[in-house]
């Protein structure tokens, strides 16, 4: 028995029982590595016991789940079946970069169509919200397509929007419009010394109203133009309406925008408002509007191109990330940055239409057009030409009249050549 017990290459004989003193024990095989050679060896199992499809799904996370249904489309038939079929490669391979759009190295050269429908997958993806990937990934976009991604944006009183996400509004590049009106902004913010960049000499619209700016803010924004030459040399607009602490001596470095066609300096701080037109009209050719002018009713400057949307998840991303912290939680860099204003407080309304102020009391100047640009001239110019066409007649009817009364004394006068002379002009 201690053989069999002993062997290893042997048949499971089952419970062995062993009579002792009249009575039947069963032998306790407890000896070491003995009962793991006479147990059977258990069947193999492909899946663990109590296993189905529905206990597979509800261990998996939501991003596997995703990534399995993400490469199918599911419609309905006519008859309430549920029906998928499988997605064309490009759009699997298109949601995959934008998936990783931050790992992107480089897209100098990459067509623009297809890098339109990458922005807008990212875009519907939200990548660009993304503290750090969002910024990586928005600069090789805008480094390689410029204005495309956009021409013109309007941060009108989102003075949060640009606290969070300054990084991201610094990497647009080529814009045209810029409004900033009523962002508290001030003389020292970065934003506005990156107004003087290479980057946003593309800008022609500017629009800094109620923005708390001085005469060293306007005197830092001009300084590159005044000294280098460059920044915003191509500036056709500018608001600095309601910015009183900029006064007479501030508006005397606007002089260098040589292409400035409309300027609104109501509400500031100057005293000799006579002055201020008369160097503004002989330095520049300004001339003060008697009547509102339309360019500065805010409606022109739009956000516009690819990334349209992406300020407006922006703002929403921030006014979801401020109610939370309204109460308990410490202040922020937006709170700090602007001082000690809680966020708590309801918002400042931006004055962008003071119904109390008078069209003579708004300091609006544009320059006068040629005169050949103007309505008004060009009838004058037809009246003109018409009047002239008239005396042009007029001599040519005298003339007609002279003619006809002198048409016989000049009858004899040719019947009165001589011979010689009729062969002269017969010659010719």
């Amino acid at each position: 028995m201690s053989y069999y017990l002993s062997s290893e290459n042997h048949l499971d004989p089952g419970p062995i029982y062993v009579r002792e003193n009249g009575q039947l024990h069963m032998v306790n095989l407890a000896l070491d590595g003995v009962r793991s050679s006479l147990q059977k060896p258990r069947p193999f199992r492909l899946f663990p016991k109590g296993f189905s499809v529905e206990l597979c799904m509800n261990r998996e996370d939501d991003t596997a789940r995703k990534e399995k249904t993400d490469h199918f489309i599911f419609t309905y038939t006519r008859e309430g079946n549920l029906r998928y079929s499988a997605k064309s490669l490009f759009s699997l391979v298109l949601g995959f970069i934008s998936d990783n759009v931050d790992h992107i190295d480089s897209l100098i050269g990459f067509p623009e169509q297809i890098a339109e429908k990458l922005f807008s997958a990212a875009e519907a993806r939200q990548k660009f919200t993304e503290p750090g990937a969002g910024l990586r990934a928005l600069q090789k976009f805008t480094e390689a397509y410029g204005s495309l991604v956009l021409c013109s944006l309007c941060l009108r009183n989102r003075y949060l929007v640009i606290s969070e996400k300054l990084e991201e509004i610094k990497s647009f590049r080529e814009l045209t419009c810029l409004d900033l009106s009523c962002c508290k902004l001030g003389d020292e913010h970065e934003l506005l010394e990156h107004l003087t960049n290479e980057a946003l000499s593309s800008v022609t619209q500017l629009h800094l109203k109620d923005n708390c700016l001085s005469d060293a803010g306007v005197r830092k924004m001009t300084a590159p133009v005044r000294v280098m030459k460059r920044g915003l040399e191509n500036l056709t607009l500018l608001d600095l309406s309601c910015n009183p602490e900029i006064t007479d001596a501030g508006i005397g470095y606007l002089f260098s925008f040589r292409k400035l066609n409309c300027l609104d300096i109501s509400g500031t701080g100057l005293k000799d408002i006579k002055t201020v037109k008369h160097k503004l009209q002989t330095h520049i050719g300004l001339v003060h509007s008697k009547v509102p002018l339309k360019e500065f009713d805010h409606s022109n400057c739009k956000t516009e191109g690819w990334a349209d949307q992406i300020v407006l998840q922006w703002e929403r991303v921030t006014a979801e990330a401020v109610k939370p912290q309204e109460t308990s939680e410490p202040r922020t860099t937006a709170q700090r940055f602007y001082g000690k204003r809680s966020r708590a407080e309801a918002p400042l309304k931006c004055p962008l239409a003071d119904p109390h102020m008078n069209s003579s009391e708004k300091l609006q100047f544009y320059k006068e057009k040629a005169p050949d640009c103007h309505g008004p001239v060009l009838k004058h110019e037809a009246i003109s030409s018409q009047e002239s066409k008239k005396s042009k007649k007029r001599p040519f009817e005298e003339s007609e009249t002279e003619q006809n009364n002198s048409s016989q004394p000049s009858k004899q006068k040719y019947v009165c050549l001589a011979v010689d002379d009729w062969d002269l002009l017969n010659s010719y």
